[in-house]
């Protein structure tokens, strides 16, 4: 036995180790090893692998002659922070990281393993795609990638760490899963490549032009997080599942506060203009109101125009979805009502409250709006809000018009508690657009009609949109002091904590596309 142990002990040190020949290779190209990164990701010791003497059984084309043992995937789970997770990662030093029959079938085992433990799954993605020798067997072992991504939405949280290339069908698997991070230079993701895209519309491009870590941050939407080098990459995987719950069966994790929950803002009085014309930046409001400052912001270079982000309040986890009038002056466009209702969804999913911050002049006008279905995307974020049952508090800033104020959780489609500051205009539109439509005739008609306008705005904004006509109407449970809303928003949460809300049995819901 101790003969056969020494044996044993040589082996996994073998597949451990790897071909030195093919690990300086990934490295010249500023590229990490499938365990090099494993070990970023993990607590130091922890990880416990699955699978490493698996070898694939395909012939022709030479693979009976190249069996490397683990067949280029590495399975296992660990810990991250102390909390059980699970794990692949594509080894692009063998067979560059293509996936095969036996490839799949351990990915297949890791995923289910995931699920039936209640506990996240983080896929380190660095492969050439499906292995061509092996055929549709591979094409196969997609299938099954796809169908427990599926099954797994929603259920244990899913984040796919792009490290390498990711092209065809594979790219479907990430795009399935809640969060994609990338790794500028070294990272692409695209259906087909610049070759294909070439030959059959003349375009020419590169590969990071097409499907790089910036383009899909900035561009596509399709990247959440974009970093400069692995290990930055890694260390933020890290922090981001501190903040999840292992399960939806679970809360997220708690800490405790250090930032007292009492702490007064009152650098908001003079953050935030009175002026609904003048822009500010909301980054700086949620730094004002979170613990310690510190949020992860999802999607911060795509659909800027509305921010989503995670963050604690009193030591507890909150989803934030904030208008930014930095940009687009904080309307809602396409793009950032996809963006927030995917947030949404995704905090409902695993029991995050929603804190709201709304600043909001509508929804963005224009032809490309309308003919690129601005009323079936703005439906996924009201949809994703209508079907929410985890606590949900808005707090108007300032202002919010028409159906973009209906959209942003307002207390008609079901936020527990609504908050205005004291500045707020909450109506169907601006005092201007609102006077020409309902005084058209007699502004036309008067002797002095710029004089006339103008009297007559400010008897509608005296009568319609002062601060407390909300508050007045029931649509607002309070107006309150700016520096005292981190305080109001941790008291309302503590006690909206084991709030219970069943939906309607069903199915599902058939959400708007």
């Amino acid at each position: 036995m101790r003969e056969r142990t020494v044996e044993l002990r040589g082996i996994k040190d073998e597949v451990e180790r790897g071909s030195a020949k093919a690990t300086e290779q990934q490295h010249a190209k500023g590229k990490l090893t499938a365990r090099e990164r494993i070990a970023l990701l993990f607590d130091e010791g922890s990880f416990q692998e699955v699978e490493a003497l698996r070898r694939h059984r395909a012939t022709g084309f030479g693979l009976e002659d190249k069996r490397p043992y683990t067949d280029g995937a590495v399975t296992g789970w660990g810990t991250v922070h102390g909390r059980t997770v699970f794990t692949y990662a594509h080894d692009f030093r063998i067979f560059g990281g293509a996936l095969g029959e036996a490839h799949a079938t351990k990915i297949h085992k890791i995923m289910d393993m995931a699920l039936a433990a209640g506990a996240p799954l983080v896929s380190l993605n660095d492969g050439a795609g499906a292995r061509i020798q092996e055929g549709v067997s591979a094409l196969a072992g997609y299938g099954g990638i796809f169908e427990r991504n599926t099954r797994a939405s929603g259920s244990i949280p899913q984040i796919s760490v792009m490290l390498g290339p990711c092209a065809g069908g594979a790219a479907y698997s990430p795009a399935l899963t809640d969060f994609v991070f990338m790794v500028r230079d070294t990272s692409q993701m695209f259906i087909t490549g610049p070759d294909v895209v070439r030959a059959v519309t003349g375009e020419q491009i590169s590969q990071n032009g097409l499907g790089g870590a910036d383009v899909h941050a900035e561009m596509s939407g399709v990247a959440h997080f974009a970093y400069d080098d692995e290990e930055t990459c890694l260390a933020d995987v890290r922090y981001l599942l501190s903040m999840l719950p292992d399960n939806n069966r679970q809360a997220p994790p708690a800490v405790s506060a250090t930032d007292p929950v009492d702490r007064r803002c009152d650098v908001l009085h003079d953050l935030v203009p009175t002026d609904g014309s003048r822009p500010y930046d909301m980054r700086q409001v949620i730094e004002e109101l979170v613990d310690g400052g510190e949020h992860m912001e999802v999607h911060e270079r795509w659909a800027i125009n509305v921010i989503c982000t995670l963050a604690r309040l009193g030591g507890q986890v909150v989803g934030i979805v904030a208008n930014q009038p930095r940009s687009l002056a904080g309307a809602l466009d396409i793009h950032s009502s996809e963006k927030a209702a995917r947030f949404v969804q995704f905090c409902d999913s695993f029991n995050i409250p929603l804190v709201t911050l709304v600043d909001v002049p509508g929804f963005l006008p224009g032809v490309e709006q309308e003919h690129g279905g601005i009323i079936r995307h703005g439906a996924k974020l009201l949809y994703a809000y209508c079907n929410a049952t985890v606590p949900r508090i808005s707090v108007v800033l300032r202002k919010a018009y028409g159906g973009a104020y209906i959209v942003m959780d307002s207390r008609s489609i079901g936020a527990d508690l609504s908050y205005a500051w004291p500045a707020n205009e909450i109506a169907v539109m601006g005092a201007e657009g609102a006077a020409n439509v309902v005084f058209r005739r007699q502004i036309a008609a008067a002797d002095d009609p710029e004089s006339t306008r103008a009297q007559l705005v400010k008897e509608y904004k005296t009568e319609l949109m002062h601060p407390y006509y909300a508050a007045e109407s029931g649509l607002v449970d309070d107006v309150i002091d700016p520096a005292e809303t981190r305080r109001i928003l941790i008291r309302s949460l503590d006690m909206l904590r084991e709030k219970h809300a069943p939906l309607p049995v069903r199915k599902h819901g058939n959400q708007p596309v």
